[in-house]
């Protein structure tokens, strides 16, 4: 990874207070903490997801491992070059910045309902079914591979294994194709 990716990369960053806290509940002191092994996932295809989830499902199956993956859901707006829009009848289309404002539902309603079909996707436990959703929506998922390696790693330990989404929250409610919202999504799963 260069330094400039490294650099604009905040995930790590924005997990480490949370997971310190929680360790810290759990063990007596620092020294018994268990090990941290961040993963940074790039840009992948289908194929690499599925290579790498067979490399970690050892490790998913292991008990005393604990992964936690990262992302946001939908980036919504203009300025992030996603305005897609689906019409309570009628084909999905891209919204510009010349659109009125769509109120059967209202954009913001098109935005959650694009979200959970790829939470809804996300839930079969079917990679595949994961990637058509992202593919159908075109859904800014920024975390979508490391999803997708996870995903590809729990139909190797236990294809029964699915993630519950537990909560789903946005940044603003679109109201104009000028307004803008960033998405997101908590998950988990037990294997």
């Amino acid at each position: 990874m260069s330094k400039s990716v490294d650099e604009d990369e905040h995930s790590l960053e924005m997990h480490l207070p949370y997971i310190y806290k929680i360790l810290s509940r759990s063990f007596s002191s620092e020294s018994s903490f268990p090990k941290l092994v961040p993963i940074m996932v790039g840009n992948t295809n289908p194929a690499t997801e599925k290579q790498f989830g067979q490399l970690l499902a050892p490790y998913l199956q292991d008990p005393a491992n604990v992964f936690v993956i990262s992302s946001d859901f939908a980036h919504w707006g203009l300025r992030f070059r996603y305005t897609y829009y689906q019409p309570s009848s009628g084909d999905a289309k891209d919204l510009s910045a010349r659109s009125k404002a769509p109120r059967d539902p209202p954009i913001h309603e098109s935005i959650k309902k694009v979200d959970f079909e790829c939470m809804d996707a996300c839930e079969t436990g079917s990679h595949d079914a994961w990637l058509g959703a992202l593919a159908e929506t075109g859904n800014t998922v920024c975390g979508r591979h490391p999803i997708g390696i996870i995903m590809a790693a729990m139909e190797v330990v236990d294809s029964s294994a699915r993630f519950k989404f537990v909560r789903y929250e946005r940044s603003s409610e679109c109201a104009t194709v000028e307004d803008s919202s960033v998405s997101y999504a908590s998950a988990f799963a037990v294997i």
